[in-house]
């Protein structure tokens, strides 16, 4: 008893604390509701058009401003109160899931409006993706920074269960506008903890002031680490050619499976499922590592080769369960590390490269990976992305033999001028 006491007070730490907890309950609604809207826009665009390219854009384009303007956003983050910040990028993005969420139950919805909705969308995402990264931060003390960000990936992946399946409930027997209508709702919930937050029990830095060049001095920090350049490189790698289930997963459903709504939201779900297997391992570690974030990574391609041969429907099932895992343990061991061996003064900007690297290269990979699906089918598609990351880890291998070993567990010194704080 006392073995799994001290192993369920590792994995949920982050919880104790007031305000984090707060968060983690309203998180894991509104996700579960963004993960609803995820698969009824993407079942939405396949009924409009039939088109796994039109999936590929319609996806693009909601990820296209995190790759233009995530930079800024992480300015935008590093100068802001990041509370208030978020209460307004969450208003923003509940009011343009109510207006999809009317237009398709009216039959008014055309796919040019779901284009610039999903455009709108990541607008307001490039700003609320590095100003959430780098909230979870002013919530804990250090000693739960890697606990809280897994615990966050947590969050991430069980409303990639439970959203997914619900939206195929949603869909199948009332329709897609209403996966729309109940996110719209979900984003009630965050807005809720953050006004019953308590303000003093946050670790705020003072607010960055208006200075030319922060945007330049966040990406030359970041250049200047191999610690914080290796991650991101296989983010960059992985988020362009690996993370396009959006359009993926719909088209094996329909056209290898030969499913309907529902096939797709198991699919979904059993993939989240693995992925809260390994979002709750990797919370239960103390210490990211660089050896752990290239296992993970490696396995993860190599089940993603997997995917694309599964014989069958039941095959499938069982490959994307550790395939989740893998994922999963690789995305928030990266995390954890960008997070810990950054300067808290520049943690807004390192975690919106990291939203542009990870998210804002979907624009970039999603066409690629729609257009490979529709020329040659879904498993093609899921083939590309395992073979970039097998690729990706081979070339992070031959790199870290070149200087004779991987990226340092330090963090980087901090930024002449600036001063760490916990």
């Amino acid at each position: 008893m006392r073995a799994l006491h001290r192993l369920l007070r590792g994995t949920f730490g982050s919880l104790a604390i007031r305000n984090y907890r707060l968060y983690f309950v309203s998180m894991l609604i509104s996700m579960a509701g963004s993960w609803m809207q995820r698969l009824g826009q993407s079942w939405l665009v396949l009924h409009l058009t039939g088109s796994g390219i039109d999936l590929g854009v319609v996806n693009a384009l909601q990820f296209l401003p995190l790759l233009l303007l995530g930079a800024w956003g992480g300015v935008i983050a590093d100068r802001a109160d990041k509370r208030r910040l978020i209460m307004l990028t969450q208003s923003a993005m509940g009011a343009l899931a109510a207006v999809l969420g009317a237009l398709t139950l009216l039959g008014m919805v055309r796919l040019w409006m779901v284009d610039l909705l999903a455009l709108s969308l990541g607008v307001v995402t490039a700003v609320d993706t590095p100003a959430r990264q780098a909230f979870v931060p002013e919530m804990v003390d250090r000693a739960h920074v890697s606990n809280a960000v897994s615990l966050n990936s947590a969050v991430f992946t069980s409303s990639r269960v439970i959203g997914p399946a619900a939206a195929g409930l949603v869909i199948t027997l009332v329709g897609t506008g209403w996966c729309f209508v109940l996110n719209a709702i979900s984003f009630a919930a965050v807005l809720v903890a953050l006004i019953a937050m308590d303000p003093k029990g946050l670790q705020r830095r003072p607010e960055l002031g208006r200075q030319p060049g922060q945007l330049v001095e966040g990406l030359r920090y970041v250049w200047s680490h191999r610690g914080l350049r290796l991650p991101l490189f296989l983010l960059a790698m992985t988020g362009t050619f690996a993370l396009n289930w959006s359009v993926t997963l719909p088209l094996l459903a329909q056209r290898t499976f030969h499913g309907d709504a529902n096939t797709y939201g198991v699919l979904f779900s059993v993939l989240g499922l693995g992925s809260l297997a390994g979002a709750l391992f990797t919370a239960a570690r103390r210490h990211p590592s660089d050896r752990l974030l290239m296992i993970s990574l490696a396995a993860f391609g190599v089940l993603m080769l997997g995917a694309a041969v599964a014989p069958g429907l039941q095959a499938e099932i069982a490959i994307l369960i550790p395939l989740g895992v893998a994922a999963i343990a690789f995305q928030t061991t990266a995390n954890s590390l960008l997070q810990l061996r950054s300067d808290p003064g520049l943690r807004g900007r390192v975690m919106a490269i990291y939203s542009v690297v990870f998210l804002g290269t979907t624009p970039i990979g999603a066409p690629i990976v729609g257009w490979v699906a529709q020329l040659l089918g879904a498993r093609a598609g899921v083939a590309v992305g395992g073979i970039a990351i097998l690729v990706a880890v081979l070339t992070a291998l031959v790199a870290s033999r070149a200087v004779g070993r991987v990226a340092p567990q330090v963090e980087p010194p901090t930024p002449q001028g600036q001063t760490r704080t916990v």
